[in-house]
């Protein structure tokens, strides 16, 4: 069943880029655009640099913004979000900005207006954390990366 709500968010756009929109009836992400007004950046192989956006925004409560890697840039050119997702917590009003890294042997150059990544807003809950000294079994136990094999 599909989740047709919608979540109105504030945004204030200091770039000359229009505001992030979804570019697909059913995209779950909205690609951001690089703000780089005083020209060109270029990002040398494993270089990691901070992009700003030019937006700042107002999340409600128990919603979060995930920052997210362009699959084209990341296959075309190794260009990825370093803390992939990145979080963007619901009581943070600076610069949205992007951690790129190139993970290639080539450099990349960004251009104002570029789409460098994607944001995703989804909902959270908060969690109480109780001390326990067991855990309630499972099948799978302690089993963790590649327990099931290939």
């Amino acid at each position: 069943m599909p989740n047709n709500s919608m979540t109105t968010i504030k945004i204030v756009n200091h770039s000359h880029h229009p505001l992030p929109q979804y570019e697909t009836p059913l995209s779950a992400g909205m690609d951001l655009r690089a703000c780089l007004p005083e020209g060109p950046l270029t990002i040398a192989p494993l270089q990691r640099t901070l992009v700003k956006t030019g937006l700042f925004m107002e999340l409600p409560e128990g919603h979060e913004a995930q920052i997210r890697p362009r699959s084209g840039l990341a296959l075309k050119h190794g260009i990825t979000v370093l803390n992939s997702p990145g979080t963007i917590d619901a009581d943070y009003r600076g610069e949205i900005c992007v951690l790129l890294v190139n993970l290639s042997n080539d450099p990349f150059t960004i251009n104002d207006g570029d789409r460098i990544a994607q944001m995703v807003i989804a909902t959270h809950c908060r969690a109480t954390l109780q001390p326990a000294d067991t855990l309630g079994e499972t099948s799978r136990g302690s089993g963790g990366f590649g327990h099931t094999g290939m």
